[in-house]
């Protein structure tokens, strides 16, 4: 690239939209449940989150519900934004039931909030490592 040339002059090879990752699976999108939660933007969560909101047979027979685990994560998202200093990325955690009789451990996530396909504002929640 030359000293004057434009970043915006580039020639777009490929680019994965967030639309792909949602239908590819990559990508689940909660945000039917985070309107009601009183999220205003779109809302996903990457495939390892929903991997803990999502229990497994073992965690539904204990009462564990898909439900009430993805209202929980909302609830502390919602309330972790409201205090957050920094609007693009907040940190938090919650506490899930992870293994069957065994008590709720603290789970460390990210969401981040940036432009969607067509520049709309998002959120996406991850796990700290992910990108």
């Amino acid at each position: 690239m030359e000293m004057n040339e434009k970043p915006e002059e580039f020639e777009v090879i490929h680019a994965y939209t967030r639309a792909q990752a949602i239908e590819d699976g990559v990508l689940v999108d909660m945000s039917a449940l985070a309107r009601e939660a009183g999220f205003r933007w779109p809302l996903a969560v990457t495939r390892s989150v929903w991997g803990v909101i999502e229990p497994d047979d073992a965690l539904k027979r204990e009462g564990q519900s898909y439900t009430g685990r993805a209202w929980d994560l909302l609830t502390i998202l919602r309330a972790e934004m409201r205090s957050a200093r920094d609007g693009c990325e907040v940190r938090f955690a919650a506490y899930f039931v992870t293994e069957p009789g065994m008590p709720p451990r603290q789970v460390a996530m990210r969401a981040v909030s940036g432009p969607g396909d067509e520049g709309e504002p998002v959120i996406t929640v991850m796990m700290p490592d992910e990108d």
